[in-house]
C-alpha cells in the first residue's frame, strides 16, 4: 500500500479538534479515525493484480537514435481499472515519458509506450513496472511491482560511414575501371582488349592475336576472394577513455568501416573479439548481411579488466584462416602489454599472415607536448614525451617483425586504417 499527501493533510487537520479540547485522548482518537479512512480507503481501491501485463519486442537501434516500447496493460477484472503505471528502465537506456495515467474498462486492453534514447551502446534492460491504484478518496492506495521483460539494443553508431564513399571511389579505380591495369603479385586475370601504342609487350596474347588477325593483350586486375581476419581486442587496455569515446568504441568504427570497404572489395571478412577468452565470433558471412552480423556482435561487448591472452586469440586466428590472409590486430599499443604478451604470439602470426595493428592514439599527449609555462605543464610534457618515446619503441619492435602499425586518433583510425587496405590491395600485397 501508499499512502498520498491529502492523508498527512487529514492528520494535519486534527490540529482544530485538539486546540478546542486539548487533551491525549483527542489527540488518540483522532489518529485512530484517521488510520480507520485510510484502511477503508485502501480497501476500496481495488486490487492491482486484476492487470495482466507484456511488452512487444523493441527492435534495435544505433546509439544516439531514440525508439519506443510499448507495454500492453490488460484488464482481467469485472470493474473499470483506474491507476497510475510507471515503467521503469535502466539509467543509461534513457527512458522519458514513463509514468503514465491509464484508465481501462473491464476485459479491455490499452498500450502505453516509453520514449528511449539509450546513451551507452549495448543492450539496455526494463527494471519493472510498478502499478498504482489510488482510493475513492485519494488518501492511499494499493501498489505492486512487476518485472516484464524488455530490452533495447543500441548498435554501435558507426560513425565513419561518412569515410566510405571517398574509399570505395579509389577501390573503383583499383578494381578494373580505371586506365591503368598491371601485372603482378596479387593480380588476377580480366579482360582482353587492342594493343595501343605503349602497352607492355609482355602483356600480348599470342594466342588471342593469332585467332583475330590483331595484336591483343591481358589486361589485370587486384586479386578478389582475400581473406580479411579482424581481431577485436576487450581487454583492460580498450577500456581506456580518449576524449568521450573509449578504446573499444573507436577499434569497433574501425573494424566497421574496414569491413564495408573489404565487402564492396569482394574479399572475406571475418571477426573475432575476445580477452581471457573469445566472447564473438563471426565467421562465413556473406556480402548482405556482413555489416549486421557484425554490429549485432560487437553491440554488448564490454571492456574486460583482464589481460588478452592473445596465445588464445592467435589460436582462434588459425582455426579461422589456415592460410594467408591479412590480419587486423584491434588492439592499444601500449608498451607494457604489447612487449609482455603480444611479441611473442606475434612472430608467429607475421610469418603466416599479413599483420597490420591498428591502435587508438591519445591526442591529449600531443597537447601536453606543447604547454610548457609552469613546473607542473613541464613535468606533464615530460611524461607525455616519454610515453611517445615507449610507443615508438614499441612501434619498431613491431615493424622489425614484419608488421604494420596504423597508430591514429579515434576520429582519424578508420579511414587511416581504410586507406592501409587500399594500399596493400593496390601493391598486391594481400
Amino acid at each position: 500500500m501508499f499512502v498520498t499527501g491529502r492523508f498527512f493533510a487529514l492528520v494535519l487537520l486534527g490540529a482544530v479538534p485538539i486546540v478546542v479540547y486539548p487533551h491525549f485522548g483527542t489527540v488518540g482518537l483522532w489518529l485512530l479515525f484517521c488510520v480507520i479512512v485510510l484502511v477503508l480507503d485502501v480497501l476500496g481501491a481495488g486490487s492491482t493484480a486484476v492487470v495482466r501485463m507484456t511488452r512487444t519486442p523493441t527492435a534495435p537501434i544505433r546509439l544516439g537514435d531514440a525508439t519506443e516500447s510499448t507495454l500492453l496493460v490488460e484488464n482481467l477484472g469485472s470493474r473499470r481499472f483506474r491507476g497510475h503505471l510507471r515503467d521503469a528502465w535502466q539509467p543509461s537506456a534513457g527512458a522519458t515519458g514513463n509514468r503514465h495515467r491509464v484508465a481501462i474498462p473491464a476485459g479491455e486492453r490499452r498500450a502505453v509506450t516509453t520514449a528511449l534514447r539509450p546513451t551507452r551502446r549495448g543492450d539496455r534492460h526494463a527494471i519493472r513496472v510498478t502499478i498504482r491504484r489510488t482510493g475513492p478518496l485519494g488518501l492511499g492506495g494499493r501498489q505492486r511491482s512487476q518485472y516484464v521483460p524488455g530490452h533495447v539494443r543500441a548498435l554501435p553508431p558507426f560513425g565513419s560511414r561518412k569515410h566510405l564513399p571517398s574509399r570505395l571511389a579509389r577501390l573503383r579505380q583499383l578494381d578494373g575501371r580505371s586506365a591503368v591495369r598491371i601485372r603482378g603479385q596479387g593480380t588476377e586475370f580480366d579482360s582482353l582488349r587492342d594493343y595501343v601504342e605503349g602497352d607492355d609487350v609482355r602483356s600480348i596474347d599470342w594466342r588471342a592475336t593469332a585467332r583475330r588477325q590483331s595484336t591483343v593483350v591481358r589486361t589485370w586486375q587486384p586479386e578478389k576472394d582475400r581473406h580479411i581476419v579482424i581481431v577485436l581486442d576487450t581487454s583492460r587496455t580498450s577500456a581506456g577513455r580518449v576524449g568521450d569515446v573509449p578504446r573499444l568504441d573507436a577499434a569497433m568504427d574501425s573494424a566497421l568501416l574496414l569491413a564495408a570497404l573489404a565487402s564492396h572489395a569482394g574479399d572475406r571478412v571475418d571477426l573475432i573479439a575476445g580477452d581471457r577468452r573469445v566472447h564473438r565470433r563471426v565467421v562465413g558471412s556473406s556480402r548482405t548481411t556482413l555489416l549486421s552480423d557484425l554490429v549485432n556482435a560487437m553491440a554488448p561487448l564490454e571492456p574486460a579488466l583482464l589481460e588478452a591472452d592473445w596465445p588464445l586469440l592467435g589460436a582462434e586466428v588459425t582455426k579461422v584462416s589456415r592460410q594467408r590472409a591479412l590480419l587486423v590486430l584491434l588492439t592499444p599499443l601500449e608498451p607494457a602489454a604489447v612487449e609482455e604478451s603480444l611479441l611473442p604470439p606475434l612472430s608467429v602470426l607475421a610469418q603466416r599472415y599479413r599483420v597490420v595493428i591498428g591502435s587508438v592514439a591519445d591526442p591529449a599527449l600531443l597537447e601536453m607536448l606543447e604547454h610548457r609555462d609552469d613546473a607542473r605543464e613541464i613535468y606533464d610534457a615530460a611524461a607525455a614525451a616519454r610515453t611517445m618515446a615507449l610507443r615508438n619503441r614499441t612501434a619498431a619492435a613491431v615493424g622489425r617483425l614484419g608488421v604494420d602499425v596504423v597508430d591514429a586518433e579515434p576520429e582519424r583510425l578508420p579511414a587511416a586504417l581504410a586507406d592501409h587496405y587500399l594500399v596493400l590491395k593496390s601493391r598486391g600485397l594481400l
